[in-house]
């Protein structure tokens, strides 16, 4: 796709400030009419530019009240083992994010449960038990004073 012009760059901070918004609404913001409009946001999610429209969850109102951060060591750092590592974590939804990375750990992973129990159940019957973990070390998420989803465009 052609580099981002200033439309299509507001384009993109309208949605993901309100993915609810009416093309119409959006037109308007924006300065153009509905079919064109609608054009560029067909072009941006064709080119993979927008992946997808979500609702956001109030975790603790759907009961999901411990969140944590784990570190994962893997037994050897090779693509055998994160190939078998990648694939028996996105069996698990408890996991919500998974983040290859460098430093200390191999990945980091955010995980959500019910409270400390559940998530220490999970810990041992499906986490610890991925043949290529070596070590891990949690955090437990306190509280969380930024959350944003919406990504600065340049």
């Amino acid at each position: 796709m052609k580099p981002l012009d200033p439309t299509d760059r507001k384009i993109l901070e309208i949605l993901q400030a309100n993915s609810n918004i009416t093309n119409a609404q959006l037109a308007q913001e924006i300065g153009l009419s509905p079919a064109p409009t609608l054009e560029r946001v067909k072009k941006l999610e064709n080119s993979g530019i927008i992946k997808s429209y979500h609702a956001v969850v109030d975790m603790a109102s759907v009961g999901l009240g411990v969140s944590t951060f784990v570190m994962v060591s893997l037994k050897g750092h090779n693509k055998e083992n994160i190939a078998k590592f990648m694939i028996a974590i996105q069996k698990i939804d408890e996991v919500v994010e998974c983040h290859h990375v460098t430093g200390q750990a191999d990945f980091i992973l955010k995980i959500v449960a019910p409270d400390i129990p559940a998530y220490q159940n999970l810990m041992l019957e499906k986490v610890t038990n991925i043949e290529v973990v070596d070590n891990m070390q949690t955090t437990v998420i306190l509280s969380t004073f930024k959350d944003s989803k919406v990504v600065p465009i340049p």
